[in-house]
């Protein structure tokens, strides 16, 4: 099917970015200037070669203690082996920049390189030219997996951009129990299975924008427990896609926007998963989705084959909005572009489907079903009784104004788990038509 530039990008919100969901400032305290005049940390004088065959490891830590308390650790360009994972921590207004090129050599498992406990903290590269090489191929070829890149737990007023992570032997970015963050400019490159998420997200007041993923599992995905998350401009290159999940017991999400989002060749744009569970996920807003040659488009799934039954009646969803989609899945007759499969004991409420403009790429009719749902648009019931009913089907048979702008750099088959995927450089461009809110480093 061929896609060509299409009028709707006149209708979407794309001047600004938004803030609604936020509940209050993000990002670090002080600024990159004053770090670097207070003290910089280079990690050359501290022990580290750049090699390949070296080890970061040591010198990187070091580094980071004579600088916690203040000041910048930098790593220049080159390229530095790394067998030694670090735990950075206890660090206030400080910042990593990393403009050489880190790549692993070690083989166990945990995180590369794991920041907790910090607060005014900044990671980035002036050059916009840093990347973290985590060469999975070498674990995936063989069926295993091994240490994540980047993990953030209790960090608050942070920022981390104009980054590339490449191939990580297991996920690439985590975000854990963080708060008061921006994550912006970044691409991430992974093999073309699942477990090797993009970028995981279980904080409060997060702010993420302007990133492009590959891989076969989570493009952006929120976790529980999270609050005031918002996510825009995001390009799912060849992805699993975004999602929310998987929701268990206790699930406690709420204030959630994802806005411009463009998914391609994905097993789908936006899915929510649990399989029984409890607690809620309320007050989300899913809107300007892009697509196209995705498995499914919107897809609620209370009883996720692909996870574990877990105690409980099922997790409460409500007041959540899907709104402007537009593009293609490839059969939507076979996987319909709109399924709402909501718990029998725990009714969905409050779902709005409006302005759904999702059609085939193969066949002439998709089919939208749901299931125990409640709201307004395609086949949920308007019903005031809330109470669960079998699943409903609802054909359609044509769709206007579902065509859409493709993205510059789409990738045209899922990168291997047995050959090296090269570092990219991070793009300038996340959706169509919609001007990155901030200019790369490296471009100034």
């Amino acid at each position: 099917m061929r896609f060509t530039t299409f009028s709707i990008l006149a209708g979407l919100l794309l001047p600004g970015l938004a803030i609604a969901q936020l509940s209050g400032t993000v990002g670090p305290s002080t600024s990159t200037a004053h770090k670097t005049a207070t003290k910089i940390c280079n990690v050359l004088n501290y022990g580290a070669i750049a090699s390949k065959t070296s080890d970061l490891g040591p010198p990187l830590a070091s580094a980071w203690a004579a600088c916690k308390s203040g000041g910048q650790v930098y790593i220049p360009p080159g390229d530095y082996g790394m067998s030694t994972w670090v735990l950075l921590k206890s660090g206030t207004a400080v910042s990593i920049n990393l403009d050489g090129i880190i790549y692993r050599t070690g083989t166990a498992a945990g995180t590369m390189i794991f920041i907790e406990h910090t607060t005014d903290f900044e990671m980035y590269s002036s050059t916009s030219k840093g990347a973290v090489q985590g060469y999975g191929y070498v674990f995936h070829k063989a069926g295993a997996y091994g240490p994540r890149i980047l993990r953030l737990y209790d960090v608050t007023n942070f920022s981390v951009h104009d980054l590339a992570l490449v191939d990580s032997p297991a996920f690439h970015f985590s975000i854990d129990t963080c708060s008061n963050g921006e994550v912006y400019n970044m691409i991430i490159r992974g093999g073309n299975e699942g477990g090797l998420d993009g970028i995981d997200v279980w904080s409060t007041n997060i702010h993420i924008h302007d990133v492009e993923v590959t891989n076969k599992d989570e493009c952006v995905t929120v976790k529980s427990p999270s609050k005031n998350i918002l996510i825009e401009n995001v390009f799912c290159n060849w992805s699993g896609g975004c999602a929310i999940g998987s929701l268990a017991a206790g699930t406690d999400i709420s204030d959630i926007e994802y806005n411009h989002v463009y998914t391609q060749n994905s097993n789908q744009m936006l899915m929510i998963k649990s399989n029984g569970g409890s607690g809620t996920l309320k007050n989300v807003i899913f809107q300007n989705f892009m697509g196209h040659s995705n498995a499914h488009a919107i897809d609620l799934d209370s009883a996720w084959s692909s996870m574990s039954t877990v105690a409980g009646n099922g997790v409460g969803y409500s007041n959540i909005t899907f709104d402007s989609w537009h593009g293609t899945v490839t059969n939507g007759a076979n996987k319909p572009p709109v399924q709402v499969f909501c718990p029998a004991a725990v009714p969905c409420t409050g779902i709005t489907i409006s302005n759904n403009f999702m059609w085939t790429e193969a066949g002439s009719k998709v089919l939208q079903k749901c299931s125990n749902a409640y709201g307004s648009g395609a086949c949920l019931s308007s019903g005031a009784s809330h109470t669960s009913y079998a699943t409903v089907t609802k054909t359609i048979t044509s769709v206007a104004s579902y065509a859409i702008t493709t993205m510059p750099g789409e990738i045209t088959a899922g990168l291997g788990i047995s050959t090296s995927i090269a570092i990219p450089a991070v793009p300038t461009t996340f959706f169509p038509g919609a001007k990155p809110a901030k200019a790369l480093l490296g471009a100034s």
